[in-house]
This record gives structure tokens, C-alpha cells and sequence, in this order.
């Protein structure tokens, strides 16, 4: 179910009359939420449902023996048993037909004949995201960082609570499960921010995301010819801001749904085009993911502590999985490695060549971060390397004769809309939209949220699927 349709505001108005009831207590509303949250996840694909309740079980289990049992070698046998079920999972629907692929390439490679038909297996939406967030449950259960959760119904609402369920944010269990322990309910002001939060969302999705730059960004990564510097710039800069909006208009419009029931999720995003420096980048960028990535794979494999060509290795190691954690192609991969590259290349400028930053080149250091940034966009979006190729290589002008797919009007469309997000992220760099919405009048913020309103309902079309629903 996508929040983008009109069957999910019939749904959401459904669960929150009944969330809302003065006929049920705390428990039954955890209940309508856990069964509301397996019918939002089932209207896909029923049967996968199986895989989010293999998961609750094993990890609920897991937990539980982890927290009781003193035997280190025991405590390590459950914590395996975790990371196996979930990793295992997620190895078999995601990587599996590229992992066959490989091997397939890798014989033929060298000159053993081999043949196999495709699984075409199905991927479940959202695996990556309750993998990973069920999984830090039992590690931080292990670290004795956690307390298990006070009863099996919170743990399988913790894993399954749908606002952000099929796309995160990815919310650790001391800030979750604890909020299900006493009743929730929103105040006024938190309702209307959250229902403010889902408009939002909703029209970064579908009016920015879908309607503006979509297209655009579809014509330009799905031909197969050489393009001119300005059709791949502009498919490039709709990209960006495609999935931009694409992604974070999904964690707003969750931020706003959880919000409207009293409970508070975390932000996923803080404005990341303004982003001085790529390090800062991936405190802006998708955070959930990337404080993950720095508490569970790039600490333990030793972090900045270990000399200064580990630390390296390491960073490489993390960006190269955080790719892979997005997709089963080597250009995802690629994408990580250039992360990697660029957050590498930083802390030997911040060492050997420090400067300070300034409010005025502070702006165009933002600039160059944005434009090394989307390099990185064409790997992440381009179907295959030839098509990455024949796109850097029109960005940097090796292309000069290259095709027009792209009318003057798309191309200064992109640019207007681009511009005038860097702008926006730049100048709300370091606030919020409720801390600005606190501060402007009231009438004003009615005529925005409604002018956001009108433009959704003229832009709804079929309802396209958000981005990171495939990863």
C-alpha cells in the first residue's frame, strides 16, 4: 500500500478512528496497530508476511536467551542464530540471482561451461530496512546495551510498525519499543504537525519527486545513446532532486503518521544539499542508515583507532556494503566506492591541509560537494556501466556532440527547481520546519499547507512506487 493513493487515506482514517476509540485500552490499540500494520504490509504481497513473523520470532527468542544466558559461547550462539535468520533472508531475495550471476560470469571466465536458469526471485519490500533494524535489537541486546522488550506484542509492533515499515526511517529499539510500553496519544498541536508533516511528504513525492523531475530523469538514464553535456547535466540534477524528494518525502510523510498517533520517530533527513564536506553528508543523508552503518559494522571492525591505513580500509569496507545494502548491481557498488573515495580523500585534506570554513566559502564548498555528489547519483540511478559511461562522460565534455533527448523547457525546468532546492537547504541548514512554522503566522502556514494540498490533487496520477520501496 503506497501513501501516495487514495486507499491508504481511507486506511490511515481507519486506524486512527479506531486508535482513537474510547472502546479499546492500551493493549488492544497496540493490537489494531500490529494488525493494521501486517494489512498495510499484505495488500502486496500476502505471503511474505511469513518472512516479517520468522523474523519477530527468531529475534524476539534470540533476545530473550541473550539476556538471560550468562555462557558467553551460548550468547554468541543466539546472536549468530539472529544475524544468520536476517542476513540469510535478505542474502536469498536480494542477492540471490546476483550472486548466481557472478558465479555464472566467474566460470565462464574461466572456461568452465555453466548454465542456469534465473530464480527470478521476488524481492520483499522493505527487507533491507526490518533486517536491519531487527538486527539491532539483538546486537545491542548482546552489547547489554538493551533490555529485551516487556512483552512479545511490543517487540512485533516494534518490527512491523507501519508508518515506517517498507522504507524506515530504521528506528533502534531503545527509541522505539520503549514509546509502546505506556499509552500515546497526540496533542492538538502534534496531530496537526503530523497531519502538516504527511502533506509535506506527500508533495515533495508527488508534485516535486513525480511530477516535475521524474520524467526527466527517466529519459535521460533510459537511453542508450550518447547524450550532450546539458541533456546529461539536467537528467543528472533531476535525479538528485528526484530522489531527494522521492526519499525523504517518505520519511516525512512516516515522521507525520507516527506523530499523528503519538508516537515520535526520528529524522531521516536534515537538508543534505547544503552539506559542507561529505562527512557532513552522511550526518545529513539518509541518518538512520548511516549512524547503522558507524554502530554496527564500522565501530566493531575498529573505527578511527586502529592506524591510519586501517581507518581507511575500514571506511572503504563500510561505504563498499552500505552500496551493496542498496542494490544487487555493481554499480551500487561503484556508488560506494566513490563515497568511500571522497570521505577518504577529506580526512586527508582535514590533516594535512586544514582551513577554516567561512559563512561565504562555506556556500561554494557546498556547491562542490553537491557536484561531487552527483557523480556519485549517475552509478546509483544508471541501469548498467555503459550507460554510466556514455552519462560521465558527458558531464565532463568528453561527449561534446552528443544527443538531444531533452526540450529547453525541461532542461531550465530542472535548473529552476534544482536551484531553487539548494537554496532552500542552504538557508534551513541549521533549523527545521517546525521550529520555522513555529515562528510565522499562522494564516501564512494555512495558505502554504492548502496550496500544498491543491497542487497533490491536480499532480495525483496512478500513484507511482517510492524509490527505496526496491531496496
Amino acid at each position: 500500500m503506497l501513501f501516495n493513493s487514495l486507499s491508504f487515506a481511507v486506511f490511515l482514517i481507519i486506524v486512527l478512528a479506531l486508535y482513537y476509540a474510547p472502546l479499546f485500552n492500551w493493549a488492544n490499540k497496540k493490537r489494531i496497530l500490529l494488525l493494521s500494520s501486517y494489512v498495510f504490509y499484505g495488500l502486496w504481497n500476502p505471503p511474505l508476511i511469513l518472512l516479517l513473523w520468522i523474523s519477530t520470532i527468531v529475534d524476539w527468542t534470540a533476545g530473550n536467551k541473550l539476556a538471560k544466558e550468562e555462557n558467553q559461547n551460548k550468547r554468541k550462539f543466539w546472536l549468530l542464530l539472529s544475524m544468520f535468520v536476517n542476513l540469510g533472508f535478505l542474502a536469498f531475495f536480494k542477492y540471490g540471482d546476483f550472486l548466481l550471476e557472478n558465479f555464472v560470469m566467474f566460470m565462464d571466465a574461466i572456461g568452465v561451461e555453466f548454465h542456469v536458469q534465473p530464480m527470478d526471485i521476488i524481492l520483499p519490500m522493505g527487507i533491507s530496512f526490518y533486517t536491519f533494524q531487527t538486527m539491532s535489537y539483538t546486537i545491542d541486546i548482546y552489547k547489554k546495551k538493551i533490555k529485551p522488550a516487556n512483552t512479545f506484542l511490543d517487540f512485533a509492533l516494534y518490527v512491523t510498525f507501519f508508518p515506517q515499515l517498507v522504507a524506515g526511517p530504521i528506528v533502534r529499539a531503545k527509541d522505539l519499543i520503549t514509546q509502546f510500553y505506556e499509552p500515546k496519544k497526540a496533542t492538538i498541536n502534534q496531530f496537526l504537525f503530523g497531519l502538516f508533516s504527511l502533506t509535506l511528504g506527500l508533495f515533495m513525492k508527488v508534485v516535486l519527486a513525480d511530477t516535475l523531475l521524474s520524467e526527466t530523469s527517466d529519459t535521460v538514464f533510459d537511453s542508450r545513446n550518447v547524450l550532450s553535456f546539458w541533456d546529461a547535466l539536467a537528467g543528472t540534477l533531476a535525479f538528485s532532486g528526484q530522489i531527494l524528494f522521492d526519499f525523504a518525502g517518505y520519511s516525512t510523510c512516516a515522521i507525520g503518521i507516527a506523530l499523528m498517533l503519538g508516537i515520535i520517530l526520528p529524522d531521516n533527513f536534515k537538508y543534505p544539499y547544503a552539506s559542507v564536506g561529505f562527512s557532513e553528508f552522511w550526518k545529513r543523508w539518509h541518518i538512520s542508515l548511516s549512524t547503522w552503518l558507524r554502530d554496527y559494522l564500522y565501530i566493531p571492525l575498529g573505527g578511527s583507532h586502529n592506524g591510519l591505513i586501517k581507518t581507511y580500509v575500514v571506511l572503504m569496507i563500510t561505504m563498499l556494503l552500505g552500496g551493496l545494502w542498496h542494490g544487487a548491481a555493481w554499480t551500487f557498488v561503484v556508488w560506494g566506492a566513490l563515497h568511500g573515495t571522497y570521505l577518504i580523500l577529506e580526512r586527508i585534506q582535514k590533516k594535512y591541509l586544514p582551513f577554516k570554513i567561512t559563512p561565504f566559502n562555506g556556500f561554494f564548498l557546498a556547491i562542490l560537494t553537491y557536484a561531487c555528489i552527483n557523480t556519485t547519483w549517475v552509478f546509483f540511478r544508471a541501469k548498467d556501466f555503459v550507460t554510466a559511461k556514455n552519462m560521465v562522460g558527458s558531464l565532463f565534455y568528453i561527449n561534446p556532440e552528443g544527443e538531444k533527448v531533452l526540450e529547453s523547457f525541461d532542461i531550465i525546468k530542472v535548473f529552476t527547481v534544482i536551484t531553487i532546492l539548494f537554496l532552500c537547504h542552504w538557508i534551513m541548514r541549521n533549523t527545521s520546519v517546525k521550529s520555522v512554522s513555529e515562528k510565522i503566522p499562522s494564516w501564512l502556514l494555512g495558505v502554504i499547507w492548502a496550496i500544498m494540498f491543491v497542487l497533490i490533487v491536480i499532480a495525483q496520477g496512478t500513484g507511482e512506487q517510492f524509490i527505496y520501496f526496491q531496496f
